[in-house]
């Protein structure tokens, strides 16, 4: 189930058929800029409104600071800031979605969370941006009838981030004392 403010939405309507070539990804949608983007549900835990988050000095400057969600202290990091430069303004639709990597959990500060919606494969399309190494998070752009959604990978947006492999080890030590 995925938490979106404090209504509970259910996360996974994937067709399982093994093989089919015209599965759905069911990913959630929103905004950074004017843009949309969407990360597949798999590994969306929750999407909150921004509560109050922690600075912590010297951090890059798409990290926001740490946030509590669900008693667990997670970094949050603003997607614009990333994308564009710029910082996303904390209001009433802005939101946090809390993203769960094998690695790391963390908040991505977003514009708009908009929907969740069924993406079909067959309107995935690679380009070429998955090969410049400053944007090889982006997966793949779904050619929708009356959008385009460009894909995120938060596997591969957390390994070109700078600061996060450090965030990472360090994460990694403190499993391994406890």
């Amino acid at each position: 189930m995925i938490g979106f403010g404090r209504q509970v939405l259910p996360a996974f309507r994937i067709n399982m058929n093994e093989g089919c070539e015209d599965m759905n990804l069911t990913s959630v949608v929103f905004n950074a800029g004017r843009e949309e983007y969407a990360i597949p549900v798999e590994n969306v835990v929750s999407i909150e409104k921004v509560e109050k988050t922690n600075p912590v000095p010297h951090l890059p400057s798409y990290m926001k600071g740490v946030v509590k969600s669900r008693g667990e202290l997670i970094p949050l990091l603003d997607l614009a800031n990333i994308l564009y430069e710029t910082n996303i303004i904390i209001d009433d639709k802005a939101r946090m979605i809390v993203i769960h990597t094998e690695e790391l959990s963390f908040g991505l500060l977003v514009q708009e969370a908009k929907e969740i919606l069924e993406i079909p494969r067959e309107a995935l399309q690679q380009i070429g941006l998955v090969a410049y190494h400053k944007t090889k998070y982006f997966s793949s752009i779904a050619n929708l009838d009356d959008r385009i959604i460009t894909m995120i990978n938060p596997e591969s947006l957390l390994e070109v981030l700078d600061g996060v492999k450090e965030i990472k080890e360090y994460l990694v030590e403190q499993r391994q004392e406890v």
